[in-house]
């Protein structure tokens, strides 16, 4: 009963030679596969523009075997571009952080083991909720507290990201992915 998915990190040089693969093993199990361009998340990673395979060469390797219509019922916070097979055989999505920001229609909060929320995936530091949660704020002050925090956001990483504009990032294993 419960909802899988399956995501991979596509790396150039890396496992690009999996994506048709994990399509196919997608369709058998009827599970939907993500393949997320590679990030930039944390400083860990040694991420480099040049490793990035994007969205559209993806796309296009996937096009090469699979007749593949854009899903019609997508949200705007929705981070995947979905795809659906056209012969009705489950769907594919592609996280383009790198490639086509969505920074602006992002809907995700974060919440990290030591009780820090953070608005956004590539945030340098998150808001204390475990000082409130331990002051005794009730649900309704914690309710405004991440209304206001979440209203007061400003987070666009990924739209200004560049060379120009390194920065320390949280590590994604701290909050999550």
């Amino acid at each position: 009963g419960l909802g899988v998915k399956i995501n991979c990190v596509v790396q150039k040089g890396i496992n690009e030679e999996q994506i048709l693969p994990l399509a196919e093993l997608g369709r058998k199990l009827r599970v939907p596969v993500r393949f997320i361009e590679y990030m930039d998340v944390g400083n860990a990673n040694g991420w480099n523009m040049n490793n990035v395979l994007s969205a559209e060469e993806i796309l296009n390797l996937l096009a090469e075997r699979f007749n593949l219509t854009s899903a019609a019922d997508q949200a705007l916070t929705e981070t995947a571009l979905r795809y659906n097979y056209a012969d009705g055989k489950g769907s594919v999505g592609i996280i383009a952080s790198v490639t086509r920001p969505f920074c602006r229609g992002c809907g995700r909060l974060r919440i990290s083991a030591r009780g820090e929320l953070f608005t956004c995936l590539f945030a340098e530091t998150g808001f204390d909720l475990k000082a409130l949660l331990r002051g005794g704020a009730s649900d309704a002050e914690l309710q405004s507290e991440t209304s206001k925090l979440w209203s007061a956001r400003s987070d666009n990483y990924s739209e200004v990201r560049s060379a120009s504009t390194p920065r320390k990032k949280v590590e994604m294993s701290y909050i999550g992915g």
